[in-house]
């Protein structure tokens, strides 16, 4: 059931403008949508939303006048809908991409997009130091310090991430150091105290006064 079926069906009622299919409902106006055969491609289960327009206002009276005649068949023998293994090898040759087709489908996407970024670019420079009504100046990138090339800010983001490392590193290093030289401190005085204490039981032995219990 695709969108010329759907045109088909619905001509006996007057001149179908448009079809719209949709995953769901959707309120408001329709979104402009890409119509890429190549992109934004997705296979969609379950059933689906249709919105028909007609050129006039009676092409919509005319078709809740259809619900009163029955079943609408959108296979027919002069306009058969492909099925079972018809269907598989129609898919299977639509997946097929052609690349010069393709080649064409992006160069032109990127014609647009060149001509969009060009057309941006051209107003922010004539609204560069201009104020809007309220006085307010609006304030672009190529001001009076354009912004440094991706390439070369990119350099510099890396080259302080490596700054940062080596400080950190630096310090741990440090505090390290730092722990050694106050353990090793610590277990001077316990020995100069071992010492003491030696010497002052070998005094007190020596002059008989010396009681370990």
């Amino acid at each position: 059931c695709v969108k010329d079926s759907l045109s088909r069906l619905f001509a006996r009622c007057g001149h179908v403008q448009s079809v719209d299919i949709c995953d769901k409902p959707e309120p408001g106006e329709k979104r402009e949508k890409t119509t890429s055969k190549f992109f934004n491609r997705k296979t969609v289960k379950g059933f689906q939303v249709a919105y028909v327009v007609f050129r006039k206002p009676s092409g919509v009276q005319a078709a809740k006048a259809l619900s009163g005649e029955g079943p609408l068949l959108i296979s027919t023998e002069s306009h058969p809908v492909k099925t079972g293994i018809s269907k598989w090898i129609a898919s299977y040759a639509a997946s097929v991409v052609d690349p010069e087709e393709l080649k064409a489908e992006v160069d032109a996407y990127m014609q647009d997009y060149d001509k969009k970024i060009a057309e941006e670019e051209a107003k922010a420079a004539k609204e560069d130091g201009v104020p809007d009504e309220e006085g307010w100046v609006k304030v672009t990138r190529k001001g009076r310090k354009p912004g440094l090339p991706r390439t070369e800010a990119a350099n510099l983001r890396v080259l302080e991430r490596e700054k940062q490392k080596r400080a950190r590193k630096e310090l741990l290093n440090f505090y390290a150091w730092q722990h050694r030289e106050t353990k090793r401190e610590h277990i001077a005085q316990l020995r100069k105290k071992f010492e003491e204490d030696k010497q002052r039981i070998a005094l007190m032995r020596a002059q008989r006064k010396f009681r370990p219990y």
